[in-house]
């Protein structure tokens, strides 16, 4: 994977590397005793495993490194193993769930586990990510006033915290305290201005000139100087722990996927880029080998230190290096320096960090625009806040499909009508000048239709109908899927509104809902016409005419409505394969219905039309149907039938009309109808050629008269 860089940022990069390395000193540290390690470990952890997962990475901002939730499990394993923290076992021991870890990642991988953020919705992913960042602050709080890190969720962090207030030090307090109040005020006065460098400086001055320690300060502990060695982990402890490791080991890589791609897509949600989460889950694992091979607790990514590197401007992964290369300067010429700092400045430091991950925004825009959406920000925040990182990511996954079902239990409704002069059709609820259609209920449902929300389908319809109602036509446009529940029971919706002198119509959808309906025995809608391609065509078959009537509209005042798919093909896509053939039965069924009547005038002959189950059609089916209406009649001609030309005649005058219509949609469409008639012309004397012969012959007659 090639190194991402930026010219135009670059130096922007290398600053925020930088003061991520420096910041991350004291946090990889303490994460590392919490994971019962030496803290030099986690200054190892923060070189070969960043460097590693900074040319691997396909998120330009993504920061890792030795972090609370891993340190926090391997660190209360340790305790139910009986292994004493920082002891020889442990420094053995770890290594080895590490790169257990790392080869879970690897499963993980191969099997595209990253596929699991693409379920967790933007309220689930703020409410984790804040729900993280307030966790740790509440373990870092303590070493603001001189007391000790906490560990585990809320009510253990509010007891460690009153614990440590017996050790309350004023000074560190004074100095912990400041430094927020500090680097808040900079970041409202001059954003831009990098006030934890400072901060960090103003720090060690301190420690250098003044005696803190004597005054009850913490200072940072000192560490051996020099490069981690690299050692194979002694893999021989999985024949004592094998099952224990496997099992935490599992939990701490679902943990590294859910919240490292989760800070990952947040920050490329936010500056609108694509990230690869399968690549993602390769550095991982990448980074958690190179991790166990110097001894160190499993690498996580960092929200704090990400959101340190997004503060100071950082794009790309020259931040990650950068922050690698600084580590191993800091290791080979700076740990006595290290010494120096006070725990509590650089405690206020991440504690700002932290504030600034927190989802504030998020937060408050769920509560203004839809409150399902901050319930849900706040069960995935306080899941993780109450229950840790594991049980929120099983939450927060649960959440967003949850949050998927609701919608499409409840999806957007309305009733719609026509606004004068305009084309389509238009919710009568947010359109003042749409007006509805007299005695006609135009309903849309915007979702899936299946047995979660027919009851909220059939009330709203049912609501909306009255005495003068006698059509009822349902705008399925967002509808691409039904299932067996809800196609039976448009059957017995339609057969009840029928009963009552209603028509049904349901129009908009896609094709392959019409396949479904087939599929689940649902096919007699089809075929009875109560499934059209458009509103328009709906009301076409309904009897109602252009203009529209519409309620408040008076007669004498006059408007246009033009809707150009008028012009489709409706019949193929209600019919599928079988189109031609249902074509082919009208057909024939009109044939037979003028033959045995005496009456041939253009009247009879959409009457006809009317008579058949599919009813009325549009422009471009009704001229197929007097095509092959035409064929047939010729065939009939045969068998004694004598009538043809009259007929033939009637036919003609009803295609010039179509033509007529069709060409005041769009020359394109008159140019696409006599295509059509040509397709079906071919067809027919391909098929029957001594009939279509025949039919020529009547027209040469009766264009000669």
């Amino acid at each position: 994977m090639k190194l991402q860089m930026r010219k135009d940022n670059l130096m922007k990069d290398i600053i925020a590397g930088i003061i991520v390395a420096l910041v991350s000193i004291p946090i990889s540290m303490g994460y590392a005793q919490v994971a019962g390690l030496p803290a030099v470990y986690g200054l190892y952890g923060s070189i070969f495993p960043i460097l590693i997962y900074g040319f691997l990475a396909s998120s330009p901002q993504a920061i890792i490194g030795v972090d609370a939730t891993p340190a926090a499990l391997v660190g209360g394993a340790l305790a139910g193993f009986g292994i004493v923290a920082g002891s020889e076992e442990a420094m053995a021991i770890v290594p080895v769930i590490t790169l257990v870890t790392a080869v879970w990642l690897l499963i993980f991988y191969f099997i595209k586990a990253g596929r699991l953020v693409n379920f967790i919705s933007k309220p689930v992913m703020g409410g984790f990510i804040s729900g993280i960042g307030v966790t740790i602050i509440l373990m870092q709080l303590p070493k603001l006033f001189g007391g000790s890190a906490g560990t585990g969720e809320l009510l253990a962090l509010i007891l460690n915290i009153s614990k440590q207030l017996e050790d309350f030090n004023g000074l560190s307090a004074l100095l912990g305290v400041g430094t927020v109040a500090i680097i808040l005020v900079s970041k409202k006065l001059a954003p831009k201005f990098p006030m934890s460098v400072v901060m960090l400086v103003v720090g060690a001055c301190l420690g250098i000139f003044e005696d803190l320690e004597k005054r009850g300060v913490a200072l940072l502990p000192t560490v051996k100087g020099g490069l981690p060695s690299l050692h194979i982990p002694k893999l021989s402890l999985l024949l004592e722990y094998g099952e224990d490791i496997v099992m935490l080991s599992l939990s701490i890589a679902l943990v590294i996927v859910a919240q490292t791609l989760l800070t990952a897509s947040n920050y490329a949600m936010k500056y609108n880029y694509k990230i690869d989460n399968n690549q993602e889950v390769l550095a991982y694992a990448a980074a958690n080998v190179a991790g166990g091979m110097v001894g160190c607790c499993p690498i996580n990514g960092s929200v704090s230190r990400t959101g340190i590197g997004d503060q100071y401007g950082g794009k790309t992964q020259v931040m990650s290096i950068t922050a690698a290369i600084t580590m191993v300067l800091v290791l080979l010429f700076g740990t006595k320096l290290l010494s120096y700092l006070p725990v509590p400045v650089l405690t206020g430091i991440v504690i700002c960090a932290l504030i600034g991950i927190i989802e504030k925004d998020v937060a408050k825009k769920t509560w203004q625009q839809d409150k399902r959406e901050f319930v849900i920000f706040m069960v995935a925040f306080l899941g993780v806040l109450l229950l840790g990182t594991v049980y929120g990511v099983i939450i927060g996954v649960m959440l967003s499909f949850v949050a998927v079902i609701v919608r499409a239990v409840v999806p957007p409704k309305s009733y719609l009508g026509v606004i004068p002069g305009h084309e389509d059709f238009y919710t009568l609820k947010r359109n003042k000048s749409a007006k509805p259609i007299k005695n006609t209920v135009i309903y849309r449902f915007s979702g899936n239709l299946f047995f979660a929300n027919w009851d909220a389908f059939q009330k709203d319809i049912e609501a909306a109908i009255d005495e003068k109602t006698k059509q009822v036509i349902v705008d399925a446009r967002g509808m691409g899927n039904i299932d067996m529940t809800a196609a039976e029971r448009l059957v017995i919706l339609h057969d009840n509104l029928k009963t009552k002198g209603i028509r049904f119509y349901m129009a908009e959808h896609v094709d392959s809902v019409n396949d479904q309906l087939r599929a689940y025995g649902a096919g007699s809608l089809i075929e009875e016409g109560a499934i059209r391609r458009t509103i328009s065509l709906a009301l076409r078959a309904a009897g109602v005419e252009k203009p529209y009537p519409l309620v408040g509209h008076g007669e004498d005042e006059p408007y246009e409505y033009v809707e150009a798919n008028e012009r489709l093909a409706e019949f193929e896509w209600a019919f599928g394969d079988s189109a031609e053939e249902r074509m082919e039965q009208l057909a024939t069924q009109m044939a037979d219905e003028l033959v045995h009547t005496n009456d041939h005038s253009m009247k009879k002959i959409m009457e006809a039309e009317q008579h058949v189950p599919w009813g009325r059609m549009g422009l471009f089916d009704e001229d197929e149907l007097l095509e092959r209406l035409e064929f047939h009649l010729t065939e009939l001609e045969t068998q004694g039938f004598d009538d043809v030309e009259e007929i033939e005649k009637r036919i003609e005058q009803r295609r010039r009309v179509i033509e007529s219509k069709i060409n005041n949609l769009s020359p394109e469409a008159l140019e696409l109808l006599k295509r059509h008639r040509q397709e079906i012309e071919e067809h027919l004397k391909v098929q029957h050629p001594e009939y279509f012969e025949r039919m020529q012959e009547v027209r040469k007659k009766l264009e000669d008269k």
